[in-house]
């Protein structure tokens, strides 16, 4: 993915992966799958989403995002003539995507195809990897699987969620680090978000839905003791991703497997679903403004910016041949978008909302 070159105030975002080259099978042409050879547990969600991008394909200002998506979906069921046709209109916006079927495994069945190989050693010629990332610190805690991380900028500590053994772990620059909240101290599922209050010090973290399919928003004190805990609504598949905070009325979570995005009441201990100009797919990162007014979401289709006080929302335009699919972590940073490194606590920016 090259460089992003953007022309908006501040924040701070993880690109998800890198496409790495590798040697391609030879072999026939594309075979089709029959229908019944094809049918997906999951076939009518992904029909679903198929008609929401569809409907939305011409009005979303990331138009690459949109049609490689449509492309994963449209290999998922097995209509692999159609994924094609729209990985040659995604390449020839040379917006920075690479069919990737090691990245994309939905596209592995395209693999024969010698369209869909020369499409691959052209889009990889193209957009070689780049890596301009470098270590700033290590954890001393091994197969943590960490998602989530958080700063609390008053004091220097660092909250790591994680995935694997279900606790949140604390630390310092300095170096040292310790259990916040031991493995199975609370039967947690996997922590993905974690969000530091800096009014109290206290730790927001939001869970996946783990083998107990229960996706949850949680609360611990300073200690790591257990305050409050709210599980996602809805029927599965869900999953609470990332978070934010907005002063001590709100907080605002994504639901990666629910395509949400929920506003949840601090006082009424309340999700509601946010409605935006379109619909999310796979959201992800989210982040507030340093004034608390404008919220930023992204997702698969690049970052949804929404309007507080109004309610309006938007995408932020990617720019001629760039692309804001898959954000990862999202944070608000002075003024400028940056796309590396960790910044210090002191330099982070905070909503402020009273």
């Amino acid at each position: 993915m090259r460089t992003l070159n953007l022309m908006l105030s501040a924040v701070l975002i993880g690109i998800v992966g890198a496409c790495v080259a590798q040697p391609l099978q030879s072999g026939t042409e594309i075979q089709n799958p029959t229908p019944s050879s094809i049918v997906q547990a999951d076939a009518e969600s992904v029909r679903g989403e198929i008609r929401s991008l569809e409907t939305i394909l011409s009005k979303v200002p990331d138009r690459g995002a949109a049609l490689f998506l449509l492309a994963r979906r449209y290999a998922h069921l097995g209509d692999l003539q159609k994924a094609l046709a729209l990985l040659k209109e995604c390449v020839a916006l040379d917006a920075g995507f690479v069919p990737d079927p090691i990245q994309s495994p939905s596209l592995r069945p395209l693999e024969t195809n010698s369209e869909f190989r020369d499409l691959l050693v052209q889009a990889r010629h193209r957009y070689l990897p780049v890596h301009k990332a470098h270590v700033t610190f290590t954890v001393p805690a091994e197969d943590l699987f960490p998602e989530g991380l958080a700063v609390d900028a008053s004091n220097g500590f660092f909250y790591m969620g994680s995935m694997h053994h279900k606790k949140l772990v604390k630390f310092r620059l300095a170096g040292g680090v310790s259990d916040f909240v031991k493995e199975r101290a609370y039967d947690l599922s996997p922590v993905g978000g974690v969000h530091v209050d800096p009014a109290d010090h206290s730790v927001w973290a939001s869970t996946d839905a783990g083998l107990k399919q229960r996706p949850e928003l949680l609360h611990f004190d300073p200690q790591g003791k257990l305050l409050e805990r709210y599980p996602s609504p809805g029927k599965m598949p869900h999953d609470l991703n990332d978070l934010v905070l907005r002063g001590r009325r709100e907080i605002f979570t994504t639901d990666t497997e629910g395509h949400h995005v929920y506003r949840f009441d601090r006082s009424l201990h309340t999700f509601t679903h946010m409605k935006l100009w379109r619909p999310v797919f796979y959201p992800n990162g989210i982040t507030l403004s340093s004034g608390c007014h404008l919220l930023f979401v992204a997702d698969m289709l690049g970052v949804i910016r929404v309007d507080l006080r109004t309610n309006e929302s938007s995408d932020v335009g990617p720019g001629a041949h760039n692309t804001l699919s898959g954000v990862d972590g999202l944070y608000w940073h002075k003024g400028d978008w940056k796309t590396t490194g960790l910044a210090m606590p002191q330099s982070w920016s905070r909503c402020t909302l009273r």
